[in-house]
C-alpha cells in the first residue's frame, strides 16, 4: 500500500464505492436472464459466485482494484440467442462454458498481453475516453435525466420528476465534496443521497433487511447441444465480445490509476485470467459471461490502488446473499449511483489531451471509438470501429509498417463479424 501511496481506510472506501456502483448487477442480471427462462434465484447465486471468483483472482494474483462480474450487454445477447433461436438456456450456457474454456486457454498464451501492447496510444486514450462518455451516459439514462425522444432520438427528461431532482441534488453534493477535497467524496455523496431518498420516502425497506440465500444450482448446462445445434458463431461472439470488453475496460482503469508503463500493463496475464475463470465458473452455476467492470473506475477515483479494494468488493458481494432486500431497495434508486457514474466520466476524459489531433490518421480512429461507444452502448463495438479504421488510414498514408500485425488480424475479423454476424 505504501508503494501505491494508499492506506487501508482509502482502499476500504474505494471497495465500498465500487461495490455500490455495480451491485445493481445482482438484481438486473437475474431479471434479464429469467426472461430467457433461467430461474431468478439460480442466476442470483451464479452472479454472486462469478463476481466473487473473478474479483478475488484479480485481487490476489494481479493486485488490481478491478472488479469482475457478469457483463451487461452479454446477458441481453444471451437472452436474445435463447429467444431468437428457440434453444433451451442450458444449451446456451454450454456455449458460454466453451467460450470460457477457450478464454482461459487464450489468457495462458501471450495473445491478450500482445493485444494490449499492440494497441497504439491514440486508440488507448480513445478507448478510455469512450468508456468515460459511455459510463456518464449510463448514469444520465438510468436516472432519467436523458430519455428517449422519437423526434431527436434522445432528449431531456422531466426535471420535475422526483428521481431526477434527487439525482441532481446528489450530483451537486458529491462534486462540492470532491472540489473541497473531502476524503471518500464519492462514497459520502452516495450515502448523503441515500439518506435524502429515505427521508423523502423514495427509499424504503418494506421487505425487511435480511433473507436466507437461495441454494446454488450446479452444472445446469448442455455442452452436447452446442455441437448438435452448431452454435460455433455464438461461442465466438461470446469470446470476442468478452475479450474486447474486458481488455478495453482494463486499459481504461489501468490508464486512470496510472499503471500503464510504456503502453504495457504489468501482471496482465493474471488480470486477464480473472475474467476468463469467472466466465467459466459462472456458466457452471448459471449466468452469462463475466467481464471487468467499468464501475471499477469509481473505486479508483475514490483512491483505490491495490487488490485490497477488490477483496472488499468480493467480501461485500459474498455478504450480499444475506441482504437481498436491502440491495433490491437501494439498486432500485438509480439516483444513488448515477452521480458517481457521471463524475467518473469526467476523470476518464483526461487522455483526450494526449491524442495528436493534428494527425488525422491518429485522430479519426480515436474519435470514432469515442463517438461509437456511448451511441451503440457497446465497448466492443467502439473498439471494433477503431481497429478497422486505424489500419486503413495508416495503409492509405503509406505507413502500414507502423501498425502491429495483430491490428490487421483483428481489423479483418471485426469487419467480417460486423458484416455477417452483427450483434443485436
Amino acid at each position: 500500500m505504501k508503494e501505491n501511496n494508499t492506506d487501508i481506510r482509502t482502499e476500504m472506501t474505494a471497495g465500498v464505492t465500487t461495490f455500490l456502483t455495480m451491485v445493481y448487477i445482482v438484481v438486473v442480471n437475474p431479471a434479464i436472464l429469467s426472461s430467457a427462462g433461467v430461474p431468478f434465484d439460480q442466476v442470483f447465486m451464479a452472479t454472486v459466485i462469478a463476481a466473487v471468483t473473478g474479483t478475488l483472482i484479480m485481487a490476489l494474483f494481479a493486485n488490481y482494484p478491478i472488479a469482475i462480474a457478469p457483463g451487461m450487454g452479454l446477458n441481453a445477447y444471451f437472452a436474445s440467442v435463447v429467444a431468437s433461436q428457440g434453444l433451451s438456456y442450458q444449451v446456451v450456457f454450454g456455449a458460454v462454458f466453451l467460450a470460457g474454456i477457450l478464454f482461459i486457454l487464450l489468457s495462458l498464451t501471450t495473445l491478450r498481453e500482445t493485444l494490449i501492447e499492440a494497441i497504439p496510444a491514440s486508440l488507448k486514450y480513445g478507448i478510455t475516453s469512450g468508456i468515460g462518455l459511455f459510463i456518464a451516459f449510463v448514469g444520465l439514462r438510468n436516472s432519467g435525466i436523458v430519455t428517449s425522444n422519437p423526434d431527436t432520438i434522445v432528449g431531456m427528461g422531466d426535471l420535475h420528476d422526483p428521481m431526477i431532482i434527487l439525482t441532481v441534488i446528489g450530483l451537486f453534493i458529491t462534486i462540492i465534496l470532491y472540489v473541497l477535497k473531502v476524503k471518500g467524496a464519492l462514497f459520502l455523496g452516495m450515502m448523503a443521497t441515500g439518506v435524502i431518498a429515505y427521508v423523502t420516502g423514495q427509499l424504503d425497506f418494506a421487505d425487511g433487511f435480511l433473507s436466507a440465500p437461495p441454494t446454488p444450482v450446479f452444472f445446469d448446462f448442455d455442452i452436447a447441444g452446442v455441437f448438435s445445434h452448431g452454435l460455433y458463431t455464438v461461442v465466438f461472439a461470446f469470446l470476442l465480445v468478452t475479450i474486447f470488453d474486458t481488455t478495453g475496460t482494463m486499459i481504461g482503469v489501468a490508464e486512470q490509476a496510472g499503471y500503464m508503463k510504456n503502453g504495457k500493463m504489468p501482471r496482465a496475464k493474471q488480470a486477464l485470467l480473472a475474467d476468463a475463470t469467472a466466465t467459466t465458473v459462472g456458466s457452471m452455476f448459471g449466468t452469462s459471461p463475466s467481464t471487468a467492470y467499468i464501475e471499477s473506475t469509481s473505486g479508483v477515483a475514490a483512491g483505490g490502488r491495490t487488490g485490497f479494494t477488490s477483496i472488499v468488493v468480493a467480501a461485500l458481494f459474498l455478504l450480499s446473499i444475506f441482504f437481498t432486500p436491502i440491495i433490491g431497495a437501494i439498486s432500485s434508486i438509480p439516483a444513488i449511483t448515477a452521480p458517481v457514474l457521471i463524475i467518473v466520466g469526467t476523470f476518464m476524459m483526461e487522455g483526450l489531451s494526449r491524442i495528436d489531433w493534428k494527425s488525422f490518421d491518429e485522430a479519426f480512429p480515436a474519435f470514432a471509438i469515442i463517438l461509437t461507444m456511448p451511441f451503440t452502448s457497446s465497448i466492443a463495438t467502439g473498439i471494433a470501429i477503431g481497429f478497422i479504421t486505424y489500419p486503413i488510414l495508416k495503409v492509405a498514408k503509406g505507413r502500414w509498417k507502423d501498425v502491429h500485425w495483430i491490428l490487421y488480424l483483428f481489423g479483418v475479423i471485426f469487419l467480417i463479424q460486423m458484416i455477417f454476424f452483427p450483434a443485436h
